[in-house]
């Protein structure tokens, strides 16, 4: 549904472009309006109405809000705040001429004086259209985008900090070890609580960052995991720095090796296994202001608890505990994420996966901590019940990991909290947020029920 609205608008914008440089009887303007009614009658196949909002200059429809479509459409969200239009319900017995009516208006200058557009439209014959204030103040909404916006002003700062701190290594240029560790702190403080929210941004992608939306993702899944297990504040933040700089030899390794599509030669394989030799040598010049831990976690991450990995030692020893802790949250995220050369795998088949090299790749002991904290289905996995409905996980059961507290989105009827373990219901499957999960995502992002409407 999502996507269906996003065109919606954008074929709205068009529409109003068309208006002002044409006519409205100009077949430029035509075209537009034709599209966007057969948008909005795609999208009244599925309800009886649409309604968007501009809550605090965001585009919101109920429960989602459209922060990339915000950016890209700022213009028409200017434009109809200028004419006090918050809020446009389009029903779904909508005509094409009332369509093309509304447009009109919305592109006279205000000079007419109408602001009763209720009372307008109708003299007009505009039936089917409502435009004007939110009629009800929805402070929560507010709350939540506001909320969401700073996530994401944060997460680019972030990947900003983390391309800054890789590129100066990868150029052997100088630190500022103060700087860096004061910034692992902002980490530790702003986004252990929102840990979720931050690895949900993980679908706002810099094209020109993707490098290092992963290396951001091991290092707040790193400081979440370590803080959950009571380290010390100290050593949580030298475990933080540690799996920041994890992978700095791959990343010092050309970048056309890393992003291939097909699988690696024997000649680019045996250089890619050298990666974490490259990475401990690199960060050895950085000894005096890093310390020792980074040039052991670069360097032991692919070690593997049995010592079956790579690189091969002489004399073989047990990893470091932040090297298998990285090494764990390295692989959990990469299983997590959609890549150029796989899909993402669902939640229970990660934990699955993972459990097979239970005592080979991971420490038992430290596997069974991490799915305690993390849990099978992480907070906001959208799913379905055994006995139909669909629901959102919003808090794990650290005694049982395969049944969350969940929240029924669908039936409507259904609405409510549940926890699965007191239940004879059970998850039967993951539904992916950009496929059969998709239409619910603008349900699942508060526990607030806020609406535009």
């Amino acid at each position: 549904m999502q996507e269906k609205i996003k065109k919606a608008l954008t074929d709205f914008i068009a529409a109003i472009r068309a208006a002002k440089i044409y006519t409205t009887d100009h077949p430029r303007f035509t075209d537009t309006i034709n599209k966007l009614y057969i948008d909005l009658q795609d999208i009244f196949r599925e309800r009886k109405e649409l309604i968007i909002g501009i809550v605090d200059g965001e585009l919101a429809f109920e429960h989602f809000i459209f922060f990339d479509l915000s950016k890209k459409l700022k213009p028409l969200i200017l434009y109809l705040q200028e004419r006090d239009i918050e809020r446009i319900v389009f029903y779904q017995s909508l005509q094409k001429e009332e369509l093309a009516r509304f447009l009109k208006v919305l592109t006279t200058s205000q000079d007419n004086g109408q602001k009763d557009f209720g009372s307008y439209f109708s003299l007009l014959g505009i039936k089917n259209i409502q435009a004007g204030k939110i009629k009800t103040s929805s402070p929560e909404l507010k709350e939540k985008v506001k909320k969401l916006r700073n996530y994401l002003m944060e997460y680019e700062g972030s990947l900003e900090k983390v391309n800054e701190y890789l590129q100066k290594v990868i150029d052997q240029e100088e630190l500022d070890y103060l700087e860096l560790r004061y910034d692992v702190l902002n980490f530790l403080e702003n986004m252990i609580d929102m840990y979720q929210e931050f690895l949900d941004l993980t679908t706002f992608r810099r094209k020109d960052l993707i490098t290092f939306v992963h290396v951001l993702n091991v290092t707040i899944l790193s400081l979440h995991i370590s803080s959950k297990m009571g380290y010390m504040k100290d050593d949580i933040l030298d475990i933080g720095i540690a799996a920041l700089f994890h992978d700095i030899g791959k990343l010092y390794i050309s970048n056309k090796i890393i992003q291939k599509t097909d699988m690696l030669n024997r000649e680019e394989l045996s250089l890619m296994k050298h990666h974490s030799v490259i990475g401990a040598e690199i960060l050895f010049k950085y000894l005096d202001a890093l310390g020792t831990l980074p040039v052991v976690v670069a360097f032991e991450h692919h070690l593997r608890y049995d010592l079956k990995g790579y690189p091969r030692l002489a004399f073989p020893q047990k990893p470091h505990p932040a090297s298998l802790l990285v090494s764990m949250c390295d692989v959990y995220d990469a299983l997590s994420q959609i890549r150029s050369y796989k899909k993402s795998y669902p939640p229970i088949q990660i934990h699955d996966v993972m459990q097979k090299e239970r005592g080979k790749a991971f420490d038992p002991e430290l596997l069974d901590r991490f799915f305690q904290i993390i849990g099978v289905w992480p907070v906001k996995s959208i799913v379905s019940l055994s006995e139909g409905s669909v629901a959102v996980v919003r808090e794990q059961n650290g005694d049982d990991i395969f049944n969350p507290k969940v929240e029924i989105l669908s039936p409507e009827k259904k609405r409510g909290f549940i926890d699965l373990s007191k239940e004879r219901i059970e998850i039967a499957e993951y539904l992916d947020p950009f496929g059969k999960g998709k239409e619910f995502l603008q349900m699942i992002g508060s526990e607030e029920q806020a609406s535009v409407a």
